[in-house]
């Protein structure tokens, strides 16, 4: 039976993959179907094939899982942002612990039973950044919202339910000033144009906020009244600023900013310490749930006060910081330049003197502690890209053989190809799952590895 484009079928939904949508088959081949729970029945119109697999759209719910709830936003399935919306909360966590038991059946030797995924209490307006692209609708008109899933057209949003609703305001009060003044909106087509997104960021506990003005440009002229007029609608705010970015590129912030008013940072508190943000650096999205990550990592890695502790792509220093209490010293190793100096300003800050980071590529840091300072550390603690952990690196820990290694992930399929290069010489202790973006299909994971 050949799967036509255009053609209707009606399918049973029989599982769920891993971006959270529903997978069916017609005579054996695989169609992939968005917005589709497992255990359904929907009446569908295929809207792509290729040679293994198709795409199809829901036309009409036949028979509707008792897991399917209306969703509270009008956007979220043109926005792409959470393709789980129309699923009830408690379920998304059991599908997210269903997908990574999934992996771990496919690759494992020690099948683990995967742990509950630990939720939110309330998965709502959890987001400390927003980042909201400018530009024209088809009519010409200035709009300012999120791209739609797969495009480059800007959907205009009325209210987001994961955004925080006062960096939420603060974006429209500027998008509003923009478009009374006049100013230009940057078009990506031409390149011309002058304001190209508005960027938030508040600190939860502190409720400091930052607002960031990406223009294709060096100045504009009503910079001061901008400043004033976002003072008078939100005080909170602590920081305007300015980056500048003039290349045709799809990378949001330049590498030039210029504080309009305030120090060009905010602050945060992460369990008992205080963390200083500026425009670049990275910090976790949901602060609430990072926490309960850091001490599932923390307390997993059972550090004593004898402990030397690597912290591999260590970020602003937000874990180091944890785990620092309990060890001898924690060195944290990071990529990024400023993340590393803001590491070492976010110690002093929370006067902690027991760390040292350094900058550079994880894998040649690591190999020069090791070779070359002679530093063999009791516990590791790992927390890579997506792409997940290189090979030098996963050498040199099983050259060095930490009693523990935590692997904090945000991408379990890496996850589980690294642990799988491990576990000859270590046990796998526990897999637990964190919702850190609730009703998207995103899934961090904390894997803990006791040495054999």
């Amino acid at each position: 039976m050949k799967i036509q484009k255009n053609e209707e079928y009606i399918v049973e939904i029989i599982d769920n993959g891993f971006q959270g949508e529903g997978i069916a088959k017609i005579e054996g081949f695989t169609i992939f179907i968005p917005n589709t729970i497992k255990g359904e029945k929907v009446k569908i119109i295929i809207v792509k094939v290729l040679s293994s697999h198709a795409f199809g759209k829901i036309i009409e719910i036949v028979e509707k899982s008792e897991h399917r709830v209306e969703s509270d936003c009008n956007t979220y399935k043109r926005c792409g942002g959470c393709n789980l919306r129309h699923i009830d909360y408690q379920e998304t966590l059991k599908m997210k612990q269903n997908a990574v038991q999934s992996l771990v059946n496919k690759t494992l030797q020690n099948k683990i039973k995967v742990q509950t995924t630990l939720g939110m209490d309330k998965p709502y307006h959890y987001r400390n950044k927003a980042q909201y692209p400018l530009g024209k609708n088809k009519n010409g008109e200035p709009v300012m919202g999120t791209f739609a899933n797969r495009t480059h057209e800007i959907i205009p949003i009325e209210q987001c339910m994961i955004q925080n609703e006062q960096t939420e305001k603060l974006a429209k009060i500027v998008f509003d000033f923009i478009v009374r003044n006049q100013i230009s909106i940057y078009d990506e087509k031409t390149g011309r144009g002058l304001v190209r997104h508005i960027v938030t960021k508040i600190g939860i506990k502190t409720n400091e906020i930052m607002c960031i003005l990406v223009i294709n440009g060096k100045q504009f002229s009503q910079e001061k009244e901008l400043v004033e007029y976002i003072l008078k609608e939100i005080p909170n705010v602590k920081s305007i600023i300015k980056n500048i970015n003039m290349k045709n590129t799809n990378v949001i912030l330049g590498n030039k900013n210029i504080n309009l008013y305030g120090d060009g940072y905010i602050k945060d508190i992460l369990g008992e310490y205080t963390f200083k943000i500026s425009p670049l650096s990275f910090y976790q999205v949901n602060p609430i749930q990072a926490e309960k990550l850091y001490e599932l990592g923390v307390k997993g890695a059972d550090i004593k006060k004898s402990d030397i502790v690597f912290d591999l792509y260590c970020g602003i220093g937000t874990i180091s910081l944890f785990m620092s209490k309990y060890a001898k010293k924690v060195y944290g190793i990071e990529i990024v330049e400023e993340a590393v100096e803001a590491a070492k300003e976010n110690a002093k800050i929370n006067n902690v003197k027991n760390t040292e980071f350094i900058s550079g590529d994880v894998e040649k840091v690591l190999t020069d502690l090791i070779d070359n300072r002679k530093v063999i550390p009791d516990i590791v603690m790992v927390d890579p890209p997506r792409k997940g952990l290189d090979d030098i690196s996963v050498n040199n820990i099983l050259k060095i053989s930490p009693k523990k290694v935590v692997y904090i992930s945000c991408n379990p399929a890496t996850l589980m190809r690294d642990l799988a290069k491990l576990e000859d010489k270590y046990v796998i202790d526990s897999i637990k799952p964190v919702d850190m973006f609730p009703f998207t299909s995103h899934c961090e994971v904390v894997s803990v590895l006791q040495l054999k």
